[in-house]
């Protein structure tokens, strides 16, 4: 299965079943999805066998990604049809006797052509009008006003475009199967004997030790539990420089140690690593068809039928009301039904948008479709959550006040890291590990409630406690005009602010600050550059926000924001005329991101959640992956037009030098043929970007 012109027969015929409900194609990895009755899969087997393929049922999940491989054909018949062809037009140019040429000529066709004449009677016979038949009636026509040598010329030069396009298009799929190979298929596992021996990655058991050597890929996901080393994790994120990894740190498949050995626990099994689970995203975005794509199939459905019946009117009204030759019109029509094969441009969309799939998975950019690849230039605006994406996502306590004149400062600390430690928010977390740093006493908490947006509660020795931001506080209505003058101080500075209370006062204040990315300030720059403007949604305060803001450079920020603020946010900034992208964690963020047009998330290698929400997902916490995937979608827009046009061009020229009689059939081929190889090498084009 190799076109859209299979595609289209395989369809009407299932389509045709009372049994099947509905078909999906996958060109690129040759997959068939057919959702049938049960009882039904053997009757679409024997529908499929009809029309001459081998199908071979395939296991879900990750044995999905192994497609069955095509059978290999062997050269040598079609290497002696091209000699025998060019044979025929050297003998009937010297002018030998015309069984000589005919003799010729028929050998080169039955050796090129069969294939193709099988497939075109299987679609003629189930009322297809696909290239196959095309050539079929094109060659056929040929040989019965005696063109001999062209009929063969004709015939040989489709079979070897059919070869090289074949050739050309396992380029493309070799760029996402590629990614397969990245993890090694052995691992070196701890027995229960503390012995260490090479085994199938694919039978590690979550919870192993493994152990790697410096210089090796590291098999499966896992987390350090002895030694250190530096891991380059280019395979996964793009990042260029190896990054340091020590006990407790987290590793993944398919990464390579550059240096130092260690031993990591399994965190994963081969069929579910941070790397099987790109490959399983990115082989069904290549499944999903693009915008562009699905226009110009529904084109070529179209396209066929008319060029056929201009063709048969070419033949036959010119004759008839014209008294024109036969002979002449007849050849016309011939060169027409060459001139009918959509190939080159059907065949342009798909390569196109896999290879800037695959261009985009080798940089740690995972998009989830071609829909987004495309859609990625028209981004107007572009919404971002502070923490983790902006700044580092490691807050540190800076400050520290005691507002409780009755109690001391250990035990409204002890109260605050308590409370803290329940919670996974980077300024809790900050505060927790503050107190730890110290050795103050956690104490045991009940009741505990996260309160979305403003902080948490819960109960320590039977009193009830809240450890929360400015909002949180005005709620409860404990603000004072001392505290908020304090308050917009810090603010001002770029610190977060949290406070103890109980149920009357304020008990102490915590000052939190995180640092700004380097990688932020470069890749705001380069969005602005791109056209694209930038506002900062976080549920920090809107001084922070704002000072946080003017460090990078970004055009607006809103503070104190809720996730159903983001959301009425995103839904404010779009337009029909522009598209909206959101950034976030994928989790906390999921409302604005599910909203945005295209949904962005950070740092998700290794999270099952952030690939599964968003559109387009960064394997790293690299802001300037955005502007990378916004100017490879530039670029893949621009090819795809290219490639249309160039196509849509060669049509149109040949149609009209073939009804005017300056087309000749092998001409028409080498067009058609050099269209399709021009699009194809167009299209490969992306994976160098």
């Amino acid at each position: 299965m190799e076109c859209s012109t299979e595609e289209a027969l395989i369809r009407k015929k299932l389509m045709g079943m009372t049994s099947v409900v509905s078909v999906e194609f996958d060109l690129m990895r040759r997959l068939l999805t057919v959702v049938h009755k049960p009882q039904g899969l053997a009757q679409v087997l024997d529908a499929l066998r009809s029309l001459d393929f081998t199908p071979q049922t395939v296991g879900t999940g990750a044995a999905s990604a192994q497609a069955p491989a095509p059978v290999k054909q062997s050269v040598w018949p079609l290497a002696f049809a091209c000699v025998a062809a060019i044979a025929s037009e050297a003998a009937s140019w010297l002018g030998q006797p015309s069984w000589l040429v005919a003799a010729l000529a028929l050998a080169a066709v039955v050796c090129s052509g069969m294939t193709t004449y099988r497939k075109g009677w299987i679609a003629i016979r189930n009322g297809n009008l696909n290239i196959n038949a095309l050539m079929s009636i094109a060659v056929t026509g040929a040989l019965i006003i005696q063109q001999w040598p062209e009929a063969a010329m004709v015939m040989v030069l489709f079979t070897i475009a059919e070869f090289i396009e074949a050739k050309s298009l396992d380029r493309a799929r070799n760029a996402i199967a590629g990614l397969m190979k990245l993890a090694p298929d052995k691992a070196t596992l701890r027995q229960d004997d503390g012995t260490w021996a090479e085994v199938d990655a694919g039978s590690v058991a979550e919870g192993a030790i493994v152990r790697v050597m410096p210089g090796e890929r590291i098999a499966l996901d896992g987390q350090i539990t002895a030694g250190r080393s530096a891991i380059n994790q280019a395979p996964i994120t793009g990042e260029s420089l190896p990054v340091e990894k020590a006990e407790g740190d987290a590793v993944f498949a398919g990464t390579i140690n550059e240096s130092g050995s260690f031993e990591f626990r399994v965190t994963a099994v081969a069929s579910s690593t941070t790397l099987s689970r790109i490959i399983h995203a990115v082989e069904q975005a290549q499944g999903a068809k693009a915008p562009t794509q699905r226009f110009v199939d529904q084109f070529a459905r179209v396209y066929t039928p008319i060029v056929f019946i201009v063709a048969l009117g070419v033949a036959v009204f010119p004759p008839l009301l014209l008294a024109a030759s036969w002979f002449d019109w007849i050849y016309r029509a011939l060169v027409l039904l060459v001139i009918a094969c959509p190939c080159a441009l059907v065949i342009s969309t798909p390569v196109t948008i896999v290879s800037g799939l695959a261009a985009a998975a080798r940089q740690g950019i995972l998009i989830k479709g071609g829909t987004w690849l495309e859609q990625g230039r028209k981004l107007g605006w572009l919404a971002l959550d502070k923490t983790g994406t902006i700044t580092q996502g490691k807050p540190v306590q800076t400050d520290f006040e005691l507002f409780a004149t009755d109690l001391d400062a250990k035990r409204v600390r002890s109260l605050a890291a308590s409370l803290a430690g329940r919670s996974d928010h980077p300024v809790s977390l900050a505060i927790a590990k503050a107190a730890q740093a110290d050795d103050v006493l956690e104490l045991t908490v009940e009741a505990f409630e996260a309160i979305p947006g403003r902080g948490v509660r819960g109960a320590l020795e039977a009193r009830t406690y809240s450890l929360g931001n400015h909002r949180l506080m005005e709620e409860l209505h404990l603000c004072s005009p001392a505290l908020e003058l304090r308050l917009d101080l810090l603010e001002r500075s770029g610190k977060s602010v949290v406070m103890l209370a109980d149920d009357s006062r304020i008990l102490g204040l915590f000052a939190v600050a995180d640092a700004v990315k380097a990688s932020s300030r470069e890749a705001i720059a380069q969005l602005h550059q791109l056209g694209v403007r930038t506002v900062m949604l976080t549920g920090d305060n809107p001084h922070t926000a704002q000072a946080i803001a003017r460090q990078v450079g970004i055009d607006r920020a809103e503070g104190n924001q809720l996730p159903e603020d983001k959301l009425r946010a995103v839904e404010h900034l779009s337009s029909a005329s522009t598209l909206v992208g959101m950034v976030g964690d994928g989790i906390n963020d999921a409302p604005a991101l599910a909203r945005a047009d295209i949904g962005f998330a950070m740092g998700a290698m290794g999270t099952d959640a952030a690939i599964e929400t968003a559109d387009v997902a960064l394997m790293d916490d690299d802001l300037r992956k955005i502007p990378r995937f916004i100017r490879l979608s530039k670029a893949t827009h621009s090819v795809l037009v290219q490639n249309i046009s160039l196509a849509l061009a060669i049509k149109a020229v040949f149609l009209v030098l073939a009804v005017s009689g300056f087309g000749t059939m092998w001409m028409a081929v080498f067009a058609d043929v050099g269209a399709s190889l021009i699009v194809v090498g167009n299209g490969l084009r992306l994976l160098r970007n």
